[in-house]
């Protein structure tokens, strides 16, 4: 009752970016199983560590799972754990105590501006270079304004005149939406901050939905009931490629906070939440995301949350398609190339969108609304995508995403999202949250009358491409013979970390387990070290909360295994894929050191939990999915 009619209540908490929708519990399609916080798949045994009570509702073989699950619980909660993290680092054992990281916090701002002042980056891994020179036409992020060419109207101004009238029978987060948009958080968290900086305001005095709801359209998600006065920020990282320059950021910006709360997490959407930042720093650092590419528009309440892809594209040696460009260009029209994009900021609810590079489909494209699975046309040979749409978790339903009949080119794939976005955004649900999803609209029309209605849309928005959203799904070459369950190509779902041999010669990725995602801002720093030195400044994120480092060369692999960052008992490269087999896939959600929703601590519990298990349990059993043959 608090969490829906409290402060906080205007809205879920959403701390965990839809972890729910991803990794907190998977059902394979085939497999149609359930493991409410144990679950198995694959060459591992992913661990999950839920607090809500809503993940124990909806489950077909809780009975007997259930009894096993509250045993170990039992064996967990005798576990020590205080709020905060706590664990060795790289100068040795440390607590982390409430002082701030830093020496002070206008060092730390000293440090970040400095590397603001140096900044331009350099084409790594397909980002595009920038440059922080006002001369040269560049506007900050904090200087744009509504009715400029960015940003020439308010969301809601975008939505036609049956929506208007059913968003004022609707919801009361439609009608706040209508009292003033969401998307005004884009120019409002400068004017905040300012004022805040100023001294002619506090952040108790923000009118409570500003802060604690409109401003999740900016990325910012206040902490009211665990860290009162601090937000967390949630970015865009479009595939989860991120650079060593990135990860240093990111370590001075939540550097000069105190260190139970200033962290950076990494999400089940290959993203970053960086955590304990106030206020009045957010222009400094929203603009230091624009200068490197990154952006923090539109990745809470109803958007389109972070663009997932294969973790390994353009480098796995089995890839169908490379999905780093594809996802950045959805993204980038999602998000008006990072600047924000109201036309597109008043969906009905959140959306997911997943692109998949290969069989082995990594980025989980069957719990997104919409999943680009790669298949080649049958007739030309052409590698595009067969779409799944209608994936979602929540408290109330599970669904798994379903055929659509449809077959896209690759590079038509951003116009076919649009036309799906601006289709929902005018006709989705404004009533019950719960039933405001894409799923609840294409049952409402059916799937034949949803398929012509994208058609139609997609020929409406895109003449000179008319057809191109109306070819039919194509047969997949390694889908299971009929009247038989055995593919006729088998193929065994790939386990992507500790080393991997890529399809470039002489080089090879290195996949690392970061434990819960959890990265201290000393640890991101060695982790961008590692970067520079093995893998030319590049680092990608994957939907289980790990880091790759891919283009090591042979020759350095030994070296980077000895790494002292993977050697002190945290971080670790598995050798083979036995190796931690529950500490491996281990995921846990937010818990209560940050999530007002949440009952327990979960982190430290998940991590001591699996490694107990480890210890006392031999595991033998790989487990088939839908991916999966043995």
């Amino acid at each position: 009752k608090e969490h829906q009619n409290g402060a906080g209540g205007r809205e879920e908490e959403e701390d965990c970016d839809d972890a729910a929708s991803d990794n907190h519990f998977i059902v394979e399609s085939q497999e149609k199983i359930i493991y409410l916080t144990l679950q198995v798949r694959s060459s591992s045994l992913p661990t999950t560590i839920c607090c809500t009570e809503a993940l124990l509702r909806n489950n077909p073989k809780a009975p007997f799972f259930m009894l096993r699950l509250l045993l170990l619980s039992a064996i967990c909660t005798a576990i020590p754990v205080n709020a905060a993290i706590r664990r060795t680092s790289l100068s040795g054992a440390v607590s982390r105590s409430t002082t701030p990281h830093r020496s002070t916090k206008e060092f730390g701002r000293k440090k970040r501006m400095l590397r603001l002042s140096k900044f331009t980056t350099t084409a790594t891994a397909g980002f595009t270079e920038s440059s922080y020179d006002d001369d040269n036409g560049y506007k900050k992020a904090s200087e744009r304004r509504f009715g400029d060419s960015d940003w020439p109207q308010y969301g809601t101004k975008y939505l036609p005149k049956q929506t208007i009238e059913r968003a004022e029978r609707g919801n009361k987060i439609e009608k706040l939406k209508l009292e003033k948009c969401g998307s005004a958080a884009f120019e409002e968290v400068h004017e905040f901050a300012a004022a805040i900086r100023e001294g002619t305001t506090t952040w108790e005095d923000l009118d409570i939905d500003d802060a604690d709801v409109r401003l999740k359209w900016a990325g910012l998600f206040h902490r009211r009931k665990r860290t009162p006065g601090r937000f967390m920020m949630r970015l865009k990282v479009p595939n989860g490629l991120l650079t060593s320059d990135h990860m240093r950021f990111f370590a001075d910006t939540v550097g000069i906070y105190p260190a139970d709360v200033g962290v950076i997490d990494i999400t089940t959407r290959q993203n970053i939440q960086l955590r304990g930042i106030e206020l009045q720093d957010m222009t400094e650092l929203i603009d230091g995301l624009q200068m490197r590419g990154l952006s923090n528009v539109q990745s809470g309440m109803d958007n389109v949350r972070n663009l997932v892809g294969s973790p390994i594209a353009g480098i796995d040696p089995e890839e169908l398609v490379d999905t780093r460009d594809i996802a950045k260009d959805i993204d980038a029209m999602i998000t008006n190339d990072g600047k924000g994009n109201p036309k597109l900021a008043n969906l009905p609810r959140k959306f997911n969108i997943a692109v998949s590079g290969s069989r082995d489909d990594f980025a989980y494209t069957s719990i997104n609304d919409i999943g680009l699975r790669p298949c080649p046309n049958k007739e030309s040979g052409e590698m595009g995508f067969n779409v799944i749409v209608g994936g979602y978790f929540s408290i109330k339903r599970v669904m798994e995403s379903i055929p659509m009949d449809i077959w896209i080119k690759a590079e038509d794939a951003a116009r076919f999202c649009e036309a799906v976005l601006l289709y929902f955004r005018d006709n989705g649900s404004r009533g019950d949250r719960q039933k405001a999803r894409l799923i609840w609209l294409i049952e409402d029309m059916g799937m034949e009358g949803f398929r012509q209605a994208i058609s139609d849309k997609y020929d409406e928005m895109f003449p000179k491409k008319k057809g191109g959203a109306a070819i039919p799904a194509q047969p997949e070459p390694w889908a299971v013979a009929a009247g038989t369950n055995t593919p006729t190509q088998p193929h065994k779902k790939r386990d992507i970390l500790g080393v991997h041999s890529q399809k470039q010669e002489g080089l090879s990725w290195v996949g690392i387990n970061v434990p819960a995602g959890r990265i201290l801002p000393d640890e991101a720093m060695a982790l961008a070290d590692i970067a520079d030195k093995y893998s030319q400044g590049e680092i990608r994120l994957t939907v289980e909360q790990n880091v790759i480092f891919p283009n090591v060369n042979n020759t350095k692999v030994s070296e980077l295994l000895q790494e002292p960052l993977f050697n002190i008992g945290h971080y670790f490269i598995p050798k083979t894929d036995k190796d931690f087999p529950l500490s491996r896939g281990l995921v846990s959600c937010t818990g209560s050191q940050f999530c007002g929703v949440a009952l327990i601590e979960t982190k430290n519990r998940a991590i001591e939990l699996s490694k107990r298990l480890e210890e006392e349990l031999k595991v033998v059993v790989e487990v088939s999915s839908s991916n999966s043959v043995q």
